[in-house]
């Protein structure tokens, strides 16, 4: 809470209150499953970098105790309640999570002489917490292999806080993931990182106080983690369903699931332990088909038919399911019909968008008409607490038909700014428009007062009443939201309309992430940052020599596009770069002068000037871009 925090409107109360009496409240099994198997919490349960700086501090969420306040959505209260619990939980005999300590659970299965580490949290720090907390309690277990369910960096980044690369390297550790798991964490962090990394700081209210009238949790997890971000790349691949691997007596089967959560993503079943792993395929809410940090729009349609595969290879053959969010289900019945709902959830949102689609429905009247069948509605683990059905059926409208919705009036609109000045001259001026959004306000109406105040802001930055009724509509729109990262989408605006802008706290695109860029990946990541207008007369051919992989590479930028290809060339070069495959990602690093890439390993022999000629074009993102004002 902040001292500029404003009380729940009446409609807000009301409108908390008719969920209250809609929802099942008395149904408690949630929380009997989520602190089923504790062994141990974890006390404090805070972690910070070696230099003090904080990185994960759980305990702020102590105030999730007791009935919801208006200031919160009372599902959301519920979902928060039971994520931010926290310790060292046996799912059973053999298996063990760490909740509570990062947006994602780190999950443990102990093998003949040490143990399986699956998914290893956001950051080192938390990940070696977690290790700590498993060891305190179940004996010093060397780690003896690693599994990433998938491609988001809450699923790998903290490695390097439970094994080493030098471990990896020597075979002592197997590292396993699915097929393409590497390009796809690296390019989700690295293409379009800066903006969803900015963006990700809404979506986990980053900047948010913790507290009634701040950030409470974001649905999947409560936020997080801004330790250390690591990688060590797979060193098996896993291609196939079926395949089984076993690791230190572990025995695992996979089942593949590409284009569902994740570009990259597998389910693994353990038949010795009639236990199956869903990864972040089936979790207790709707997950997104696209995050509000924005990224590739997931398919639904694939997403269902993996959840059928799941039952039918798995399901006669399973007594619990654990994810990598979130607290277990166990018994045969309840799993299967945990599967079938998630299963029919997505299914559902998916076929009927189609159906609509083909009516001649747009994406906003999708998302305003559609509703889930009562048998869904009725489950909890549907609840919109990280996607929305709003959201997502416009994501599916997205993946099919795109941003255009067919209307002419809509191909060739203004720009915010524009439509701003405009909006706002037509209704009469920015007070004017203030003053129709203030009466908007006090009726309820939260929705037609932002649209209305964001044109005023959009064309007016410094009026200071559109900008406070604005942080006001925002607030309280958070306050209604059920929807974690909705809620803390609005109450960022709020702050910084009120504040001003934050940045971006947590950072993805970290050595590790750069270093395991592969050598296209890297030349691409450099061609998103040319200027296009300042490199539109630069002529620039570099060439680029590997010599653990006996590849050249050809950069050439002409008309603003860097591009790259391996095929022989007849022109000379003007500069050519010796250097390997590992030490090449230093020139994702910006300081491109010889005496710089010459002490990170890379020899320059031609004319050096052209490396002072790509870096004055190169323009790099603004980890602080304005998204509430222009």
């Amino acid at each position: 809470m902040t001292s500029s925090s404003k009380p729940a409107q009446p409609f807000i109360v009301q409108q908390q209150a008719a969920l209250r009496q809609r929802l099942p409240f008395a149904d408690r099994q949630d929380f009997e499953d989520a602190a089923r198997g504790l062994i141990a919490r974890r006390e404090p349960n805070a972690v910070s970098r070696t230099d003090g700086r904080p990185v994960w501090d759980n305990d702020t969420y102590a105030f999730l105790e007791g009935e919801a306040p208006d200031t919160v959505n009372p599902s959301l209260w519920r979902q928060s309640q039971l994520v931010s619990q926290q310790g060292l939980f046996e799912v059973v005999e053999g298996i063990y999570q760490v909740r509570g300590l990062d947006l994602s659970n780190v999950t443990f299965v102990e093998g003949t002489t040490g143990i399986v580490v699956i998914d290893p949290l956001l950051s080192t720090e938390t990940a070696s917490a977690a290790l700590a907390l498993y060891r305190e309690h179940r004996g010093e277990r060397p780690v003896s292999g690693v599994v990433y369910t998938h491609s988001h960096v809450d699923h790998f980044a903290g490695v390097k806080g439970v094994t080493t690369q030098e471990d990896v390297d020597a075979g002592r550790v197997p590292v396993l993931a699915p097929e393409g798991f590497t390009e796809h964490a690296v390019a989700e962090n690295v293409y379009a990182g800066t903006a969803m990394a900015r963006r990700a700081a809404y979506m986990y209210g980053a900047a948010l106080a913790r507290g009634p009238q701040g950030q409470v949790g974001a649905g999947l997890g409560q936020t997080t983690a801004t330790g250390t971000v690591s990688l060590i790349a797979p060193t098996v691949e896993i291609t196939t369903t079926g395949q089984e691997e076993t690791v230190d007596g572990v025995r695992m089967v996979f089942q593949m699931a590409p284009d569902t959560e994740a570009p990259s993503e597998m389910l693994i079943h353990f038949p010795d332990l009639r236990a199956l792993c869903t990864a972040e395929d089936a979790t207790h809410t709707l997950h997104n088909l696209l995050t509000l940090r924005g990224a590739v729009v997931r398919d639904p349609h694939n997403w269902s038919q993996y959840l059928t595969e799941s039952i039918d290879l798995f399901g006669e053959t399973t007594d619990v399911a654990f994810a990598s969010h979130h607290w277990p289900t166990w018994g045969a019945e309840r799993v299967r019909h945990f599967l079938t709902v998630q299963r029919d959830l997505y299914g559902y949102l998916h076929d009927q968008t189609l159906r609509l689609i083909n009516k001649g429905w747009t994406g906003p009247e999708i998302a305003e008409h559609l509703q889930l069948p009562p048998a869904l509605e009725k489950e909890w683990s549907t609840r919109g607490y990280y996607g929305s059905v709003s959201h997502n059926l416009k994501a599916i409208y997205q993946r099919y038909m795109g941003w255009f919705d067919g209307n002419p009036a809509h191909l060739w609109q203004h720009t915010p700014t524009e439509a701003g000045k405009r909006y706002v001259e037509c209704m009469g001026g920015a007070d004017a428009v203030a003053t129709l959004a203030r009466a908007s306000f006090e009726a309820g109406d939260l929705r037609w007062a932002a649209e209305l105040l964001n044109h005023v802001v959009f064309a007016q930055p410094d009026h200071t009443g559109a900008r406070d009724l604005l942080a006001d509509t925002y607030e309280q729109l958070g306050y209604g939201a059920e929807n974690g990262t909705w809620r803390n989408f609005y109450l960022s605006g709020t702050t910084e309309l009120r504040e001003g802008q934050f940045g971006t706290p947590t950072v993805t695109a970290s050595a590790d992430i750069i270093a395991n860029l592969s050598p296209g990946l890297l030349f691409d990541a450099l061609a998103v940052q040319i200027n296009g207008p300042e490199a539109w007369d630069e002529h620039l051919a570099l060439d680029i020599v590997l010599t653990d992989t006996q590849q050249t590479y050809r950069l050439t930028l002409t008309n603003g596009v860097l591009t790259h290809t391996t095929a022989p060339q007849q022109d000379p070069a003007e500069l050519t770069l010796t250097t390997t495959t590992r030490q090449l990602p230093a020139l994702a690093l910006g300081n491109l002068t010889p005496d710089a890439l010459a002490e990170a390993g890379i020899q320059s022999d031609g004319d050096t000037t052209a490396l002072d000629r790509l870096a004055d074009v190169l323009d790099p993102g603004d980890p602080d871009f304005p998204i509430v004002t222009p």
